[in-house]
């Protein structure tokens, strides 16, 4: 493996970092009570990545079995506990531990706990994935085929569980 073609090309450097601080309010907030800040995105990072932080309120909430064709997926687990699946089963995360998903891995994550848990999501290349996140606050108002569609769109393809 060898490191990628350049990318900035000039002699000295330049002040480009992006600062953002912890006492951001959130990006999002859903019903259930979870939370999102979106650290990163595609657009911030010229594509390279989105990172975003996942707040999961006690209530049981999460994505079920699926993949994504163009993106791989990485959580870091903050707080609490979390349960991802990898394809074969669920398995229980928990402060410090890491999961990665390539293309094409099937996966899914919830929090199952009663508690309050939190997580890094990073995706790589950096897709738009806040229109995903936003439009799941108003996924029941659309048919079955516009949710085909936003699914599709968006780089989710479901699956039965294994």
């Amino acid at each position: 493996m060898s490191y990628p073609e350049p990318r900035y090309f000039g002699d000295d450097g330049e002040m480009s970092a992006q600062f953002r601080p912890a006492t951001a309010p959130a990006d999002l907030a859903y019903p259930n009570g979870g939370t999102a800040g979106y650290l990163a995105t595609g657009a911030t990072t010229n594509g390279q990545f989105g990172l975003y932080q996942w707040n999961m309120s006690g209530a049981r909430s999460g994505p079920d079995p699926h993949f994504h064709r163009t993106i791989s997926e990485s959580f870091y687990i903050l707080t609490g506990t979390i349960r991802i699946y990898n394809g074969a089963k669920w398995v229980d995360h928990v402060p410090g531990d890491f999961v990665h998903v390539p293309e094409g891995g099937v996966h899914g994550f919830r929090n199952e706990s009663g508690e309050p848990a939190s997580m890094l999501l990073m995706f790589h290349p950096g897709a738009p994935r806040e229109e995903y996140f936003e439009g799941l606050l108003t996924i029941g108002d659309l048919t079955d085929e516009e949710r085909k569609e936003f699914f599709a769109r968006h780089d989710n393809y479901w699956i039965e569980e294994a």
